[in-house]
């Protein structure tokens, strides 16, 4: 039987500008790229991916009452994504986030949460009633709720995965209960922990000052093109990436933790399960985009036979 798990995150409309370089202060210019809206938020990229990947996808967000909320409603639900707990704010709007994609496929993003900034702790709790067999959440919603969905999920022995981004300085990361995987990225953990996890020692130091500010059962840092380092409080691993060509990045590391989860729930083992997010993580940067990206099970599954 596949897993329930909950997602707790944002829901965002993207505006996608392709673009050969960013302008410097004052600059216009004229770019021979192409622009376009797609569905993202790491919330919402988390739902898909754990959807995608096997899983029963909960999704637990807000959108605004307008035409982007309901796109964003009908896309969750033709992905197979529980719904229900999904709000409509009425005073707010759908979330927009402008992606300025580069040559080479680096990105830079600007968020405007909209109602994303207005989900509370009420509607957490009641989303635990879908009785999830995980919870899944990012930085990218206000801090009461992302405290309030570690705390429910310890108060209901459920384990509770963080993909750290957006990082926040001043997050209190103490406040986070048994948190079972917390996954940054190479700026995140840097922002969090003030180490640059770009030499295996910086990353078993991150990775300790990490553990010193919350109670985690592995650390897994997401290096990009270097693939990501596994720590269990007394055990290292870094697991080799898939070389593949970079057209987007844009929900890669969302796609990844998901994945991670997902095969972790399955099998138990985490180094597998960090091989298998690897190959998610590849094949998602392979594809413009943000949900459309993200593989299913099947072509990660091809995807990994056909690199041996």
């Amino acid at each position: 039987m596949s897993k329930r798990i909950l997602v707790t995150g944002s829901s965002n409309i993207d505006l996608m500008l392709s673009t050969p370089y960013i302008p410097a202060p004052g600059e216009t210019m004229i770019s021979d790229g192409a622009y376009a809206f797609t569905s993202g938020g790491k919330g919402a990229n988390t739902a898909v991916a754990v959807s995608n990947l096997g899983a029963e996808a909960v999704f637990c967000s807000r959108v605004g009452d307008d035409a982007y909320g309901d796109k964003l409603l009908e896309l969750f639900a033709s992905k197979g994504i529980d719904t229900r707990f999904i709000r409509v704010d009425r005073l707010e709007q759908t979330g927009l986030a402008v992606v300025l994609l580069e040559k080479g496929g680096t990105n830079r993003i600007v968020v405007y949460p909209g109602a994303n900034k207005k989900i509370n702790e009420s509607d957490i709790e009641a989303a635990f009633g879908a009785y999830p067999d995980a919870v899944m959440t990012q930085f990218e919603i206000n801090r009461e709720a992302i405290v309030t969905a570690a705390r429910t999920a310890a108060y209901e022995g459920l384990p509770f995965f963080v993909d750290a981004g957006p990082a926040d300085p001043e997050f209190p990361l103490g406040k986070l209960e048994r948190v079972e995987v917390f996954s940054p990225n190479e700026n995140e953990t840097e922002i969090l922990t003030g180490i640059r996890p770009n030499s295996l020692d910086n990353c078993l130091r991150a990775s300790m000052a990490l553990c010193s500010k919350v109670d985690i059962r592995y650390v897994v840092l997401k290096l990009g093109a270097r693939g990501c380092y596994v720590y269990d409080g007394k055990y290292c691993d870094l697991i080799s990436p898939f070389d593949v060509n970079a057209v987007d990045t844009t929900a890669a590391g969302d796609a990844f933790t998901a994945a991670l989860a997902v095969e972790y729930l399955n099998s138990g083992d985490i180094i597998s399960a960090a091989r298998f997010a690897n190959a998610v993580g590849a094949l998602t940067v392979t594809r413009p985009g943000s949900l459309a990206s993200i593989p299913t099970r099947d072509e990660v599954a091809d995807f990994i036979a056909r690199r041996g």
